[in-house]
C-alpha cells in the first residue's frame, strides 16, 4: 500500500519533522494540505509554508498551502473545505503543529502555558474532529499525531510540567479517538521519536551544540510512511517510537539517519527510555 492520489491534512510542516513527512508522502505522489503561520522566514527558524510547498511538489507531490491559525476554528473549518474542494477528500490527518517551553512551573508564564495547550491538545482536537465526516469515507483512513507515549512515572514530572501536560493531552486524542472511530475503521495513532531530532526548534528551544547528539527528520518521516500506510481497521490505538516501527519493517541500518555523530553519543528524547542496555543515557532532560 502506499500513498499515490491519497490526501494529507497536516497542521505546521513548514519545517522540520512535518516537512520532512510531507516530502515522503508526496515522493509518492500524494496530496499534501499544509496549516501553517509562518509566511516569512525568521532568522533562527528558516522554512516557511510556501518552501515547504516547493519542496512536496518538487518530491512528486501536490501542495495547498493554508495560512492561518490552528487555534483558529474557523480558519480550520475553512482549511478541511478547501482541501477537500481541491482533491476531493481527506485520506489522512497528521497532527505536526506545537509549541514547546521547557520552563518549570514557577517561572512559565500562564499566556504560555495557554498557548502550548491551545495549539498542542486543543489544535491536534481540532484537527482531528473537522476531518471526521471526511476520513469515514477513505479507503484507509488514519489520524497520526506526533506526541509520546503516556507514562506517570513522576521522574518524567520533575520538570516542564506544562508542557509534558500539553504533550500528553495530544496523546490522550489518540487514545480517545483510536476507541471512538474504531467502528468506522479509522486508525489514531501517535508517534514519538526515540532521540533528539536536529530541527531549528529543538536547537533554538533545547540548545545549540545538540546537532551530533540528534538524528535527522527523516528517520521520524519513514516511520511516519510505514505507519499511515498499513491496514486502518488493524493498526489503531499504538503509541510507537520511531526506530521501533522502522525496525518492525525490517530497517536495521540505523546510521543513515545520523547527523554527523555516532549512535552511542545520541541523545534520549523526553519521556523515552533506552532501549537497551547499550543505549546511550544522556538525555535531554
Amino acid at each position: 500500500m502506499d500513498l499515490a492520489g491519497k490526501t494529507i491534512i497536516m497542521s505546521g510542516g513548514s519545517r522540520g519533522i512535518g516537512e520532512a513527512i510531507a516530502v515522503r508522502a508526496a515522493r509518492d505522489g500524494a496530496n499534501v494540505a499544509l496549516l501553517a503561520k509562518t509566511t516569512e522566514p525568521h532568522p533562527r527558524l528558516p522554512g516557511t509554508i510556501y518552501t515547504a510547498a516547493e519542496a512536496i511538489e518538487g518530491a512528486g507531490g501536490q501542495a495547498l498551502p493554508l495560512v492561518g491559525d490552528i487555534r483558529d476554528d474557523a480558519f480550520v473549518e475553512s482549511a478541511v473545505a478547501q482541501t477537500v474542494e481541491r482533491f476531493g477528500g481527506i485520506d489522512v490527518v497528521v497532527n505536526n503543529a506545537s509549541a514547546i517551553d521547557l520552563s518549570r512551573t514557577e517561572d512559565l508564564s500562564m499566556k504560555k502555558y495557554d498557548l502550548m495547550n491551545d495549539i498542542n491538545a486543543r489544535g491536534t482536537f481540532l484537527l482531528s474532529k473537522t476531518c471526521i465526516e471526511h476520513l469515514k469515507a477513505s479507503d484507509n483512513p488514519h489520524v497520526l499525531t506526533l506526541s509520546p507515549p503516556i507514562t506517570l512515572d513522576p521522574k518524567w514530572f520533575s520538570s516542564a510540567t506544562a508542557y509534558t501536560i500539553a504533550k500528553f493531552g495530544m496523546s490522550l486524542v489518540t487514545l480517545g479517538l483510536s476507541e471512538e472511530l474504531r467502528e468506522h475503521g479509522i486508525a489514531a495513532n501517535s508517534l514519538w521519536p526515540r532521540t533528539a531530532i536536529d530541527t531549528a526548534a529543538v536547537r533554538n528551544v533545547v540548545g545549540a551544540g545538540l546537532e551530533s547528539h540528534s538524528r535527522r527528520p527523516e528517520i521520524m518521516a519513514d516511520a511516519a510512511y510505514v505507519m499511515i500506510t498499513q491496514p486502518s481497521r488493524e493498526y489503531t490505538g499504538r503509541f510507537e517510537i520511531d526506530d521501533d516501527v522502522l525496525e518492525a519493517a525490517g530497517v536495521t541500518d540505523f546510521s543513515i539517519y545520523l547527523n554527523g555523530g555516532r549512535e552511542e553519543d545520541l541523545a534520549l528524547d523526553f519521556w523515552v527510555e533506552p532501549k537497551g542496555p547499550h543505549d546511550p543515557n544522556l538525555s535531554l532532560h
